[in-house]
């Protein structure tokens, strides 16, 4: 039994030879730092480059990141490095987006969102007021406070027990309000609906609204807007190739195109990877980095109750776009708010039906990087938040009609001229991010709720010597918190090293 702020539990038995099933930043953060503690680590992946859902498709000239659209808190890409003595700016070059996001209300205003609380609260000042950009810095004040708690003690640790979140930093966050709901906590410093949606809208990716999410989730906002975003040279593919190359320096052997079939188990105790053309491959460990309710069902052959009875974030409707138009108006990352808020939660959430009056993100990363495609070409990588596939919406009769949708609506909030410019396209439904291997096609993962969070997400041990990362257990989804994932995976096998976070937290 563990008391009150013991050890975390760990592996049993040898950890000599680690197989990793899957190189997603997940997997390549744990096998960085189990290269650096002298393990034997063997990474397959099925696709035949490094990445998982950050995956890359190159159509015509046109590079296109697959995946995730926005990079933060690059510390932790770092700190993958750092397991094995290597600098990331010797692979990685990683430049600031200014602005952060641009903002375009249905009102016609638009704020540019940017990471220094001083330059923010005076554009702030210039599009609301002088008042808006006061509490505006007392929220920076508060975000910052929730992070410095929670990082700590709630996401970067490994959690056995709930008991494990007695600390005394649980009570400074009670009386913070962390525990509040987001929409009222941050309508108590910022009163004006812009800033307000600007400053919320994250907790989409908690898969909740932000009038479910508590409070808590505000610190995403704080690593969105705060901290800062970040764009690789080369795309964002750039830092699974990154990692994954210093991996395979320091010798972990990377097996591509190689898919595994199940977990050979003997007991609760793996033993081996069976692949699907029927090689077995040994292993002490076994780190699995797919979609955990998947590695449940069809690597180890069972799903817990507690995994089939999971809640799904939300999904989304993706136009990977090659075009000939460019668009003076528009920053690097953009957010097009309809009229409604409050309705598209409740139209994607409670009623899984599609938006009405659609807030979509639009990303061009050609702005930042222009030899992402050809020459006087762009790419834009547009989302537009969709029901998860619980909902009864048959993409395979539907697509060609939302696609549609899609593209009048981007015509009528500017982008005029978007749809006859086309020269590649390329789409991902709900259906698709399925067949990718995301349960319920929610790419976002299980949805943050409470009883989906912390110690009551799926936790990332099975057995004596099975251990899951990724976005689907502790601590949850988003870059930062797959390459948190990654490094918790390693220490349920090196145990937990405190020099970490002597360094992170000072």
């Amino acid at each position: 039994m563990r008391f009150l702020g013991g050890t975390p539990a760990r592996v049993s038995g040898p950890t000599d030879r680690v197989v990793i099933v899957g190189a997603g930043l997940a997997g390549l953060s744990a096998a960085l730092r189990l290269a650096g503690a002298g393990r034997s680590v063997t990474v397959l992946e099925r696709e035949d480059v490094p990445g998982g859902r950050n995956g890359l498709l190159v159509d015509s000239g046109y590079h296109f990141d697959t995946g995730p659209s926005v990079l933060t808190m690059p510390d932790l890409i770092a700190d993958a490095f750092d397991a094995v003595g290597e600098q990331m700016s010797d692979w990685l070059t990683l430049e600031p987006v200014r602005p952060l996001y641009r903002a375009y209300y249905p009102d016609g205003s638009r704020l540019d969102v940017h990471a220094d609380p001083q330059e923010m609260a005076a554009e702030i000042s210039r599009v609301i007021g002088p008042a808006e950009a006061d509490g505006y810095l007392r929220y920076v004040d508060f975000v910052s406070r929730l992070y410095t708690l929670e990082m700590r003690d709630f996401i970067d640790r490994n959690i056995d027990s709930p008991l494990d979140l007695l600390t005394p930093n649980l009570a400074r966050l009670v009386a913070l309000g962390g525990f509040r709901r987001l929409a009222p906590k941050v309508a108590q410093y910022l009163k004006d609906p812009r800033t307000q949606r600007v400053y919320s809208f994250q907790a989409m990716y908690a898969g909740l609204s932000p009038y479910q999410a508590l409070a808590i989730y505000a610190v995403i906002a704080y690593m969105d807007s705060v901290a800062g975003v970040f764009f690789p040279k080369g795309g964002m593919h750039a830092v699974p190739r990154a990692l994954a190359g210093a991996a395979e320096k320091h010798g972990v052997t990377f097996r591509y195109r190689t898919t595994a079939a199940r977990v050979e188990t003997v007991g609760d105790r793996a033993t081996a990877v069976i692949t699907d053309d029927g090689e077995r491959i040994p292993a002490d460990v076994v780190i699995l980095n797919p979609d955990l309710p998947v590695a449940y069902r069809d690597l180890l052959g069972h799903q817990p109750w507690s995994v089939r009875r999971l809640r799904y974030s939300p999904s989304a409707f993706v136009m990977h776009v090659g075009s000939r138009k460019s668009y003076s108006q528009i920053a690097h990352h953009n957010i097009h708010f309809g009229r409604s808020w409050r309705g598209v939660f409740d139209e994607l959430i409670r009623q899984r039906r599609l938006m009405t009056d659609p807030s979509l993100l639009v990303t061009a990363p050609t702005m930042s990087d222009p030899a992402l495609a050809p020459a006087d070409r762009q790419i834009y990588y547009i989302l537009f938040p969709t029901p998860n596939l619980d909902a009864a919406i048959d993409w395979r009769a539907e697509t060609s009609r939302y696609r549609d949708e899609v593209l009048a609506t981007l015509e009528e909030r500017g982008y005029r001229g978007f749809t006859d410019a086309i020269e590649v396209e390329h789409i991902t439904t709900p259906l698709d991010w399925a067949d990718r291997g995301m349960e319920r096609g929610a790419p976002f993962a299980a949805a943050h709720t409470f009883f989906q969070t912390g110690p009551f997400r799926p936790g990332n041990r099975w057995g004596r010597n099975v251990v899951f990362t990724g976005s689907g257990t502790q601590p949850g989804v988003g870059v930062p918190m797959v390459l948190c994932s990654g490094r918790l995976a390693a220490e349920r096998i090196l145990g937990r090293d405190p020099s970490y976070r002597s360094r992170a937290y000072t």
